[in-house]
């Protein structure tokens, strides 16, 4: 994990990867967050890319949603700075009250709406009750790393100052910006990531030409496009040669098929429409690892 590295994620990582992945499973079935049907792939391996951070580490999760990332990583004492363009300032209350969840600014996090009628009848008739809850939410947040809120565009965070994060995660959420917003995307993360810091990501890759996956709303790209705009090298590590291989692989995933969450039945705009277990493209996971030097594009021919 020294170095960039570019990687079609193999179901090798169920394996691999077994305790990170039971991990997540418990967590997802905990805050009631469905996974993606690829996440048991892309969460430990980007897990396991973080592993080097120590806690108190400051993480940016690029795309967080409600995602699971952002909570695993609070989950293991690290800070972290959560940015979405969907606005989530009505946050859930179970959210809140696993986790110490702030607003960057007045905007991004509102006070929880108010309860209704019965429930604020139980609060009076329970008061003791409720107290001992407040005391063990707070005891349940104890000891996990802040999540701040910050709506706002990846490819323009001002409030974020530059070389502030030990560390920027991204699980698949990059794909949905077309390549040109991709890459100014990359430019202003790499903006706000210490020199040293590591960028990780996952994408849904593509063989031998880019193309739109129409129901998830998502791009797949070829080696050489995502060379370019994350600025590998040449020389930068790649599994891309085994592409058939391991889409066959995860095709034949039983595991992935068994554990598709029940969201993907109810329509069809998404990764796996209708909750047909059928495939269509793949995740590859990207480590960048930031320099001195100034961001610039590797010559690398594109795939139109």
């Amino acid at each position: 994990m020294a170095g960039d590295e570019l990687y079609i994620l193999s179901t090798d990582l169920l394996h691999q990867e077994r305790a990170l992945a039971e991990e997540f499973l418990g967590l997802s079935k905990r805050l009631g967050i469905p996974l993606g049907w690829h996440y048991l792939l892309d969460l430990p391996w980007a897990a396991r890319q973080l592993s080097v951070l120590n806690p108190g580490a400051k993480v940016l999760d690029a795309g967080a949603g409600h995602g699971l990332m952002q909570w695993w990583l609070s989950d293991h004492q690290m800070d972290v700075i959560s940015v979405d363009r969907v606005a989530r300032e009505n946050l859930p209350r179970r959210l809140r009250s696993h986790y110490p969840v702030r607003g960057m600014r007045a905007h991004d996090l509102l006070p929880p709406p108010p309860r209704g009628w019965r429930e604020r009848l139980n609060l009076v008739r329970s008061a003791f009750r409720s107290l001992r809850d407040t005391r063990r939410a707070r005891r349940g947040r104890e000891g996990k790393g802040t999540v701040t809120l910050y709506h706002q565009d990846l490819g323009h965070m001002p409030e974020i100052p530059d070389a502030s994060m030990d560390a920027i995660v991204s699980i698949s959420s990059l794909e949905h910006n077309t390549p040109e917003g991709l890459r100014a995307c990359l430019v202003e993360l790499l903006r706000v990531l210490k020199p040293g810091g590591r960028l990780v990501a996952t994408l849904g890759a593509a063989k031998s030409s880019d193309w739109f996956h129409e129901p998830s709303k998502g791009w797949c790209y070829t080696e050489p496009t995502l060379r370019r705009i994350f600025g590998l090298p040449e020389y930068t590590p790649s599994n891309y040669d085994r592409y058939e291989e391991l889409m066959s692989q995860l095709r034949e995933c039983a595991q992935l098929r068994n554990e598709l969450a029940a969201v993907y039945y109810q329509g069809g705009n998404n990764g796996m429409p209708w909750g047909r277990w059928d495939p269509q493209y793949q995740p590859v996971g990207i480590v960048k690892i930031k320099t001195a030097m100034p961001f610039r594009d590797v010559p690398c021919h594109v795939q139109a």
